[in-house]
């Protein structure tokens, strides 16, 4: 076999982040009455979460605001943008909302179909840019956890997707070359532009079809995960 180890990225690619996102945002507004401070519905407040959210992680990942800052603004500017002015409740709101989201356990399409086919043939390991103690427990909810052997973050390797130097990272946790590896991965910026400058073969999992207008070509590019079987 080409390749001796697998690296997967996390959210959007094996656990499935709007699904779990959703459910855990409509908890929230029942259990906040957030009807009654003037958010119109919880398909209003989905969707504007994933309006900000998206805005405040691509700030996250090119080192213009921590990890505090991100989870604190969050549900302050959905408000304000909303035009709600009592954001007193937005910390609470911000810390409910990962407890319950984070817990979910929907995963991609056979992504647990495809993993136990692949667990017996390569050690595979998590390249995230997601916090730490929230990591952990998605995959657990998820069932997963068994599957891989590392789970590199932003936070315990010190750098971000798409720096190289997570990838870099990763490699020395687990003593290989780069041309061993094969990083999957959703995010074409982060999972594999950031695989490649690496020297690291990477496939795109793109089930929205979307186009990169980039010189950077992925080795491999698929729309399900049970794609894998037919390349590994």
């Amino acid at each position: 076999m080409k390749y001796k180890h697998l690296f997967f990225d996390l959210d959007h690619t094996l656990w499935d982040h709007n699904t779990n996102s959703k459910i855990g945002l409509e908890e929230v507004y029942e259990k906040f009455n957030l009807q009654a401070l003037g958010v119109p519905s919880s398909t209003k407040f989905y969707l504007k979460f994933n309006e900000i959210n998206h805005q405040l992680w691509d700030k996250y990942e090119a080192g213009r605001i921590s990890q505090p800052e991100l989870r604190h603004s969050r549900f302050r500017l959905i408000f304000s943008q909303l035009g709600i002015e009592n954001q007193s409740i937005c910390d609470e709101i911000s810390e409910t909302y990962i407890n319950i989201s984070s817990k979910k356990h929907h995963l991609l399409p056979n992504a647990h179909e495809t993993l136990e086919y692949l667990f017996p043939k390569y050690p595979m390991h998590i390249i995230t840019n997601g916090f730490d103690e929230i990591q952990s427990i998605k995959m657990d909810a998820g069932k997963i956890t068994h599957f891989f052997q590392e789970v590199i973050t932003s936070q315990n390797s010190g750098y971000k997707k798409p720096d190289s130097r997570i990838f870099e990272y990763a490699l020395k946790k687990i003593k290989a070359v780069p041309q061993e590896c094969l990083m999957i991965g959703d995010s074409f910026q982060s999972d594999i532009v950031g695989a490649t400058r690496a020297g690291i073969d990477a496939v795109f999992f793109n089930p929205d079809q979307r186009n990169q207008d980039i010189s950077i070509k992925p080795m491999y590019e698929i729309q399900d995960l049970c794609e894998l079987k037919g390349i590994l």
